[in-house]
């Protein structure tokens, strides 16, 4: 008997917990709701931003408090609200107790709910489906948010749309369903251009450059970005993101110098937060294949200053750097499934050329003259035929410094001329210098001047703190300071 009642006890401790967890989060939720009620009237995207920065904690509470989801629907909607049924048949009935909130009754007595608190309520519901991984369920309640958006045509709805799309195409692509997303995308492209919504302009097109890399759509990619213009004035988030896609469709195209600028450009428009720690790891993965692809090597500290595993390429750019092409094979059937799970294979692979080559030039630096069956050996090549037509093809590329005696079969390297007098140190500094214009020109960007208003504002600020300093300076003369005290 003793321990039935210290059960019944503990129960009735939680339960009365239960309940305050979830009044605070519901609270939590409704004064998200003042903030978008604030951007509505003021026009001021800043409000819904702030909501967005608690969104990460308000949504972890969520998954472990579902049903104070369904009380703020049974709050915020009449209940003829056309809405209100499908959001509450979405969610579910949550398992509750009698002692437990009330949550059958409406409390809104008005026909009319703001819009952005209704697409809020119904982004909550997304993210609420998508980490109890109801994919299905999900897919079903994205299309009918698509024609709830396609009704409203208002400036302050811009922020929550473009998450809103986010999380549709995050569906599409866990569903691996990633064609029948792309007209809806297209079609709100347009409306979003049309409108001058540049957050929402910007958010898709990065949606559609993922869905055709994922796809392997490469050319569709390169129609989009020759037939669309980025805004100017999207995020940093949003532009590190469109950068990376830029990176990896032009270093597919074997444009590996514009790819390594994009890729740079990436990694310094990424949020310095730990929330975007994956992005910086993708995007640094993807400028160590780059720079292999353009006969460089990535300096140590590239790996050791970043967090992840960076193994795999670390052992890939030893065997470039070794231009052993036997190492480089084990080290690519070693690491196949994460470069694969990178998405990274296709470039890795393309690296067996570039192993041969930093063995023919390492082997033109040891050797002045040697035989092309040697050169057959240290490399592992297949016939000595295969051989002459790799380093011939290297001394035309410009790979080395050597000639080919065909008769007697061998290579010949040539003296080693003096840097200085190439071109190579001009197109170093060339870059050097595009790196500092480009840095100079996003500070200028960056830097934001104070309206004609706000000038005035503080014009006539200055006047009134002048006018009570006078007034204080009499007040002292005449020894009336108390009373201008109070």
């Amino acid at each position: 008997m003793s321990d039935i009642s210290k059960n019944k006890a503990s129960t009735e401790v939680k339960e009365p917990e239960t309940i305050n967890e979830t009044e605070t989060l519901v609270n939590e939720i409704e004064e998200s709701f003042t903030f978008l009620q604030k951007a509505a009237d003021n026009f001021d995207n800043r409000y819904i931003s702030k909501v967005f920065r608690d969104l990460g904690r308000l949504r972890r509470k969520i998954s472990q408090n579902p049903e104070c989801l369904k009380i703020i629907i049974n709050k915020t909607y009449p209940s003829e609200h056309p809405n209100k049924l499908y959001l509450v048949d979405t969610i579910g009935t949550p398992t509750t107790n009698d002692d437990k909130m009330d949550i059958d009754e409406s409390i809104n007595s008005n026909d009319v709910v703001l819009p952005e608190i209704d697409l809020y309520i119904h982004l909550l519901v997304q993210i609420y489906l998508l980490d109890q991984e109801e994919l299905k369920k999900l897919d079903a309640f994205n299309d009918k948010v698509i024609n709830l958006m396609q009704t409203f045509n208002r400036r302050s709805l811009d922020f929550i749309q473009a998450k809103i799309w986010f999380y549709i195409s995050r569906t599409k692509e866990l569903t691996k369903d990633y064609y029948s997303i792309r007209p809806s995308l297209l079609l709100s492209l347009r409306t979003a251009t049309l409108r001058h919504d540049s957050e929402t302009t910007a958010s898709i097109i990065t949606l559609l450059l993922r869905n055709y890399l994922l796809s392997h759509d490469i050319n569709q990619a390169t129609n989009l970005i020759e037939k669309t213009e980025f805004p100017e004035n999207a995020g940093n988030a949003l532009y590190a993101r469109y950068y990376y896609y830029l990176a990896k469709i032009n270093a597919i195209q074997l444009d590996y110098s514009l790819a390594h600028e994009y890729v740079l450009a990436a990694i310094r428009k990424t949020p310095q937060t730990h929330l975007a720690n994956g992005f910086i790891q993708s995007a640094t993965k993807l400028s160590i294949i780059i720079e292999l692809l353009m006969g460089d090597i990535p300096e140590l500290k590239v790996f050791k200053n970043n967090a992840g595993n960076f193994e795999p390429y670390f052992m890939v750019t030893k065997a470039v750097k070794l231009g052993d092409l036997k190492f480089f094979s084990e080290v690519l059937k070693k690491y196949e499934s994460y470069f694969v799970k990178d998405d990274n294979f296709t470039l890795v692979s393309r690296l067996g050329q570039n192993v041969i080559k930093t063995g023919i030039r390492i082997i033109s630096l040891s050797y002045s003259k040697i035989s092309l069956k040697d050169i057959c050996i240290k490399l592992h090549l297949d016939s000595e035929e295969l051989t002459e037509y790799i380093v011939s093809k290297a001394i035309r590329d410009g790979v080395i410094e050597a000639s080919i005696n065909h008769e007697h079969g061998y290579m010949k390297s040539k003296e080693l001329l003096d840097i200085y007098s190439t071109k190579l140190p001009q197109g170093e500094f060339d870059q050097r210098i595009k790196f500092c214009l480009s840095l100079h020109n996003d500070s200028v960007k960056s830097m934001r001047y104070p309206s004609d208003n706000n000038k005035l504002d503080s014009n006539k600020n200055n006047l009134e703190s002048k006018e009570e300093e006078i007034d204080l300076l009499k007040a002292i003369e005449e020894g009336d300071l108390d009373d201008f005290m109070d």
